[in-house]
């Protein structure tokens, strides 16, 4: 089987079937082809075990998007500053990681294990936390979640880069359509001219770019160590940075009751607890099978953001989500036949 085809978490399944393989909040690295006798050797109940916890934590993924929104409020209803909002969840996750490392006597990450987790810290717990939730004050987040629609196979790429894979040229012009739809979608949504394009949007690309490659880097080191302990240790290392600024960027007015508890959310679900879930259904089921579940978030993320925000839902936001998703899912069809 070529390196295209051979998934570092499915080998990390069959080496340890409760490790929780996975490489990050909602997304999985390049997945490996279903002739993998790991793959065929999964019972059905651990698949449909699998599949049911791998969707809750979808569930708890797809629901950051509008709980940022709630905690940073709106230009026009300011809450919770961004900064302190990116930086207070990882403090918050952080403090929790501590608990549970302690508790579960986990041993520290290795010399070789630094350069994965400073990727990991800056990526998925600094880098993609504090660039959302500095753009979701200025965008809907059904906009925001249409984007973001497009980490799953900025991840794969990623991956494919990081591994030195080579996967198919078909590949590559599936994840190139899915870069201009991406791209598109702001300017059609405004009216199509540079001066409409909201500077907010570039924030959640380079979020995007952040969270791809923490999970990228995640992955790896999740050949060596539980993925709880993955995240933990990655929430942990970065208190150093986290814990100052989240001080320092303490709100200074009052918010309501409503936005801490969308930083509650955030903080418990998002930034810890969601990891959990995703990654047992990920070990139970098998990474190939799990992974589709999560070409459903961003349609979620939509969703959920008409109950508890009050957004609405219109045409070009739901056909560029759905064709973003489209082009996720092809590629990752195209990625088992590489």
């Amino acid at each position: 089987m070529g390196a295209w085809n051979r998934d570092p978490h499915e080998m990390t399944a069959r080496a340890k079937p409760l490790a929780h393989p996975g490489d990050g909040l909602g997304t999985t690295s390049v997945p490996t082809a279903p002739k993998d006798p790991a793959f065929a050797s999964v019972a059905a109940p651990d698949i449909r075990r699998g599949f049911i916890i791998g969707f809750i934590g979808v569930v708890i993924f797809a629901l950051s998007l509008p709980m940022t929104r709630l905690a940073t409020g709106s230009t026009d209803a300011p809450q919770l500053s961004g900064v302190f909002v990116a930086f207070g969840r990882a403090v918050v996750a952080g403090a929790l990681s501590i608990i549970y490392l302690a508790v579960t006597r986990a041993p520290r990450p290795a010399r070789a294990d630094r350069v994965p987790l400073a990727f990991i810290a800056g990526g998925v717990v600094i880098g993609f936390p504090l660039c959302m939730s500095v753009a979701m004050r200025y965008v809907e987040s059904v906009h925001g979640s249409a984007i973001l629609g497009f980490l799953p196979l900025a991840t794969a790429v990623i991956g494919a880069w990081v591994n030195r894979q080579r996967p198919p040229a078909i590949f590559w012009g599936v994840a190139a359509l899915g870069s201009a739809l991406v791209m598109a979608f702001p300017f059609v949504k405004t009216g199509a001219t540079l001066g409409g394009f909201n500077p907010a949007d570039l924030l959640l690309f380079l979020s995007t770019f952040c969270a791809a490659t923490g999970y990228v880097y995640g992955a790896r080191l999740a050949r060596t160590m539980t993925a709880e302990q993955v995240i933990c240790w990655g929430c942990v290392v970065s208190l150093p940075v986290t814990l100052p600024i989240a001080i320092w960027s303490w709100p200074t007015t009052d918010a309501s009751t409503a936005a801490w508890l969308g930083f509650l959310y955030v903080s418990v679900g998002s930034m810890w607890a969601g990891f959990f879930f995703w990654y047992r259904g990920l070990a139970l089921g098998g990474t190939v099978r799990i992974s589709q579940v999560q070409l459903v978030q961003p349609i979620l993320g939509m969703i959920f953001s008409v109950p508890l925000l009050g957004e609405t839902l219109d045409a070009v936001t739901i056909t560029f989500g759905l064709a973003i998703v489209a082009t996720v899912f092809l590629g990752r069809r195209l990625a088992t036949r590489g």
